[in-house]
């Protein structure tokens, strides 16, 4: 098993979070934009690129938040995660563009059907990964590695 890195946008304005929306067969789904750092890419540029390819707009990175680990055999979605690891590296990020509903994903995950902005008081009535990090969220803690969550 391959420990897989992933860097993650923390966008929030106005008490907004902004997420991709997602679909599966249970129901819509909420995730931070971002993904996995390809061979030779910095975290940086692989958030830059990721940014634009699910939300179709530039960011500007700023400091690191969150690490998070995702060892899948763990958690609820174990029967198809079973042999994911993956460290998630959440940064701040402010859009360098106003988005918009019309703006396009250049390459939108394969379950991402939107983007929304969602309330940060709201957010745990949403079906919404990792769940445990809408606390921090919330409550601008400063803890910075959060282990083993969903």
């Amino acid at each position: 098993m391959t420990i897989r890195n992933s860097a993650k946008a923390v966008i929030i304005r106005d008490n907004k979070i902004l997420l991709t929306k997602n679909k599966d067969e249970e129901s819509f789904f909420y995730l931070f934009p971002g993904g996995g750092q390809e061979r030779g890419e910095t975290l940086h540029a692989a958030l830059k690129r990721e940014c634009i390819e699910e939300l179709g707009c530039e960011v500007s990175i700023g400091e690191l938040i969150h690490v998070r680990e995702y060892i899948g055999k763990n958690h609820e979605h174990a029967v198809f995660d079973s042999d994911l690891h993956q460290v998630e590296f959440y940064f701040t990020c402010t859009l360098l563009h106003e988005w918009t509903v019309q703006q396009t994903p250049t390459n939108p995950d394969s379950h991402q059907v939107g983007v929304e902005w969602i309330d940060l008081n709201e957010l745990k009535e949403y079906r919404f990964y990792p769940k445990e990090i809408a606390s921090y969220l919330v409550h601008k803690s400063s803890r910075v590695y959060l282990g083993d969550i969903n």
